[in-house]
């Protein structure tokens, strides 16, 4: 190229007539013009940084896919990362979604994290942790989030106070509606057209599609996690195929399977860009599940399945393609975890590590890129439920001390614990090592602000219902956060209240659940807040209320600010039947459209204090079904 230039410089000269001086001096100017800088040309000569596109399934077993060896299922687009890159062999996660999620956002063991449970509360991420988009974001890195979030809700939990700075699809752990399902977008409602996997996917390649590399795309996918809902073409081909199983099992299983060659075709338009975009080469693709199977189904004979701490229950698929540094076609033999996830993604990258807190995982990229086995030393735990089990490179420890080998019995059939006590009694030392490390209390509180259980007896609003929520407390003591100026619309999902007197959930599990039997003024649902920002609040519900309704009204409280709400308008649907291609688990609830409107304004000031709504007028047997509470920050006060 200065050659080039030279070339051209010395035509000019002749042109033009000038001396030989003035020659050199201005080619001495345009030396000092078009020379890099030593930092320019240190950065043009370093290796573009890789982009991370990172897939994580929903609920999907080890067995869930062809390249396993399903002899039902065919899952090309998915194959295709591990016949172009590596397969993890020995791949682990959590028993359940939120705490493989943690892991894999920070690299640490999810007890360590604050997430011990997938709903209440106890699926926050303490915001003392540092996520793996905040280590690439600080690195250059555009960060995106596609799909399910299932570390909190609220700012600063919310996935945008975390690293990321594009988001589309939900923070629940399990959401109700995949056909036209209500979303967020960048914090705030959404209603999305079509099927939730192709809504999330779409976003997901305009994401890539428009931004500048580097970047890091997450896509927390929905499937194959129940309600039983997949679009009409692909239920057509399975509705009356051999499963192995027969009744209403084996339609669960079909409906599994339809979801995953769905989620196969979502996956391959996203590979399909980056080849089109000349993307692929220069992009390591990562996908996994995020625990075992969410029914009985086909799992390679390993015992267990979701929410279990067996094999079958915390084995996942691992597979990683970049293409010209990960040999085709390789296996990754060495026990690898979620929490390795982070260090190996930045060695790969080249990403240094400033974490404030100690990682459990470790880097494994080297063993990836040499293509050799990688040893890990210090076993993996697996907890879940009060049960825990640990996996060394060759043995499980289960839950009940029975050793098993695990290179030559992963359905955990011959106990070795009595023939291999030497085995058996290192592993439960080991294990009990990890335990009381783990299950202490954290060093400090995660969030400062605490319920005065005083105040609240002596104060004048005080209810029969608090006295109830004060003997019965929830068992995360984080309040939820309201009022984070960054993001402003805080909401506030019925999964996070607690119903106190008649006041019912819609149904056991509290994800997705809506709270009903509301026929009286002594019962109340309250949120524990801290509210962040003192000022001006525009409240915001999502409810059904039946013509009989009318005329009632409700009471929102916080502290000595109150608000009173009328209910003026019938909107009563019935449950909306696109959403169950076949019946749920009697667990879910039905989903039905829920009316979004707004209630009114209330002053909040600074603090902790339970959020509290009531009925304060009655009219008819049924007041209201309530989704959720919103509250946006309209108006600080000093």
């Amino acid at each position: 190229m200065r050659w080039a230039r030279f070339v051209w410089l010395r035509r000019w000269h002749g042109l033009m007539g000038f001396g030989i001086s003035s020659y050199v001096m201005l080619l001495a100017c345009c030396v000092v013009l078009i020379s890099p800088t030593s930092s320019e040309a240190q950065q043009s000569a370093r290796p573009q940084p890789p982009n991370i596109v990172v897939l994580l399934a929903d609920d999907a077993g080890w067995g869930d896919y062809s390249v396993s060896g399903n002899p039902y299922v065919k899952t090309p687009h998915i194959d295709s990362i591990a016949q172009q890159g590596v397969s993890l062999t020995n791949f682990y996660v959590c028993p359940v979604c939120s705490p493989t999620r943690a892991e894999f956002l920070t690299g640490r063991y999810a007890l360590r994290t604050g997430v011990r449970g997938v709903s209440l509360g106890e699926e926050r991420l303490n915001l003392d942790e540092q996520s793996i988009a905040e280590h690439f974001r600080k690195a250059g890195y555009r960060t995106g989030i596609f799909g399910k979030w299932h570390n909190g809700s609220q700012g600063p939990y919310h996935p945008l106070a975390r690293g990321f700075d594009v988001q589309l699809g939900y923070t629940a752990g399990h959401w109700s509606e995949y056909i036209d399902a209500p979303l967020e977008s960048q914090g705030r409602p959404v209603t999305s057209e079509g099927y939730i996997v192709d809504t999330c996917m779409n976003a997901a390649i305009d994401f890539i599609s428009s931004s500048q590399p580097p970047f890091f795309c997450y896509v927390p996918l929905t499937t194959p996690h129940s309600p039983w809902c997949v679009p009409q073409t692909y239920w057509n081909r399975w509705k009356d195929r051999d499963v192995g199983l027969t009744g209403k099992e084996a339609d669960a299983v079909r409906c599994v399977y339809a979801m995953m060659e769905q989620q196969d075709d979502a996956v391959g338009r996203l590979l399909a860009r980056l080849d089109s975009l000349h993307l692929s080469s220069n992009t390591i693709v990562l996908y996994f599940s995020d625990n075992g199977p969410n029914t009985v189904r086909w799992n390679g004979d390993m015992r267990g399945r979701k929410g279990t701490v067996d094999e079958g229950g915390v084995r996942s698929v691992g597979f990683l393609r970049w293409p010209g540094h990960i040999p085709p076609g390789s296996t990754q033999t060495g026990l690898i975890g979620a929490i390795d996830l982070l260090p190996t993604l930045a060695g790969l990258a080249n990403i240094p590590l400033d974490s404030a807190k100690p990682l459990d995982g470790l880097d494994v990229s080297t063993a990836l890129l040499k293509n050799v086995p990688f040893e890990r030393q210090q076993p993996l735990l697996s907890h879940w439920a009060g049960k825990f089990s640990l996996r060394s490179p060759t043995h499980r420890l289960d839950f009940q001390s029975r050793l098993y080998d695990m290179q030559h019995d992963r359905s955990q059939k011959v106990d070795l614990s009595t023939t291999h006590p030497e085995i058996a009694s290192v592993m439960r030392q080991q294990l009990e090592r990890l335990k009381t490390e783990l299950l202490q209390p954290p060093a400090t509180s995660q969030q400062s602000a605490q319920l005065d259980t005083a105040d609240i007896l002596k104060s004048p609003w005080l209810l029969p219902a608090h006295k109830e929520f004060l003997a019965h407390p929830a068992q995360d003591s984080r309040l939820y956060p309201v009022g984070y100026v960054s993001l402003p619309y805080t909401w506030l999902p019925a999964r996070d209240g607690q119903p106190l007197g008649k006041i019912q959930r819609s149904s056991n599990a509290p994800n997705s659940s809506y709270f009903t039997n509301w026929n009286d003024d002594q019962s109340a649902v309250v949120w524990p807040v801290d509210i962040l920002t003192s000022g001006a609040y525009r409240i915001e519900l999502e409810s059904t209320s039946p013509a009989t309704a009318i005329g009632s009204e409700l009471e929102i409280s916080f502290q000595d600010s109150k608000l009173s709400v009328l209910i003026s308008i019938s909107h009563d649907p019935p449950t909306d039947t696109r959403q169950d291609t076949i019946p749920r688990p009697k667990a879910e609830t039905l989903s039905k459209p829920f009316r979004r409107w707004q209630a009114g304004s209330i002053q909040l000031p600074a603090g902790p204090g339970l959020l509290t709504i009531r009925a304060t007028q009655l009219q008819g047997s049924s007041i209201i079904d309530l989704k959720s509470i919103n509250l946006i920050l309209e108006e600080q006060r000093p």
